[in-house]
């Protein structure tokens, strides 16, 4: 089944959906609750109104926090790379040379043919699946040039089919060690097939990609723990893991002691000085 170029999503539920790979162009609308984006540099917070583009080739951490008493409710167009490639030939469309941008996500201003737009889009989501398609493809086009019209700028972005070049491996490892992604997508993104990733990731940390990962990971729980007093259930998708049995898991095996135990010690060691230092 082709998947949807248009995605509504509605639930009760805090999701937090932790690291993901964004591999399409996303423009989207904050219909109700909040949405809090982290690239590993930038931290981004879209409430309801709030219009947004985000980026391809980018890696980034969702939570979704639905309103009190309400549904987190967003709207969200992908704009694939195949349709952008079709309109910049159809309309000779191409990006101007300009230093690329480090935010993945981009804040759009708000405008009403925006909020129009977004609007007729509910009103199609109701027809049958089967009824859809077309339409859909030609609302993708149509958001293509609503964006081009009322943010020009998005221009060098929507239309830059280049791919990932060969970076610099170790900087961007000690940048986004902490995001869930396979090693496909650590290669991909630094511009290297999985075998070159490999080797030059040996090369430089004299040591194996899982490994190096895990125990980097690991080294950074330790210290969340010990130093920031961060709790167990709040630190285990933000460092990469898939859930919290198993970085419990790696946790004693690591260093013998559970992380809850950890963070009873030092937790438990400073309240017991803070009761001393008030008598």
């Amino acid at each position: 089944m082709k998947k949807s170029k248009i995605l509504y999503s509605c639930y009760f539920a805090r999701s937090r959906e932790g690291e993901q790979f964004i591999p399409e162009h996303v423009f989207s609308l904050q219909i109700a609750g909040t949405l809090t984006v982290t690239d590993g540099v930038n931290r981004y917070i879209f409430k309801e109104g709030d219009y947004r583009l985000s980026r391809r080739n980018r890696l980034a951490r969702f939570v979704k926090q639905p309103p009190e008493k309400g549904e987190f409710k967003s709207l969200s167009v992908y704009l694939d790379q195949e349709t952008l490639r079709k309109l910049s030939e159809e309309w000779k469309i191409q990006p101007d040379k300009v230093k690329d941008s480090a935010h993945s996500v981009i804040t759009l201003r708000d405008h009403v043919l925006y909020k129009s737009y977004m609007d007729s889009l509910l009103v199609y989501l109701q027809l049958p699946e089967d009824e859809q398609q077309i339409i859909m493809d030609l609302k993708v086009r149509e958001a293509v040039q609503l964006l081009l019209k009322v943010n020009p700028e998005v221009k060098n972005v929507l239309f830059d089919f280049t791919e990932p070049g060969k970076i610099d491996l170790e900087a961007f490892m000690i940048q986004n060690y902490h995001f869930n992604v396979s090693l496909d997508r650590f290669a991909y993104l630094t511009g290297r097939s999985l075998a070159t990733f490999k080797r030059d990731f040996q090369k430089i940390f004299h040591v194996s990609p899982h490994r190096w990962l895990q125990e980097r990971r690991l080294k950074e729980a330790f210290f969340l723990l010990a130093e920031k007093k961060r709790n167990v259930s709040e630190i285990y998708q933000d460092l990469g893991f898939e859930n919290l049995s198993h970085f419990s898991y790696a946790f004693k095996k690591h260093f013998g002691m559970a992380p809850t135990y950890l963070w009873n010690i030092h937790n438990n060691a400073s309240l017991n000085a803070g009761s001393s230092s008030e008598k």
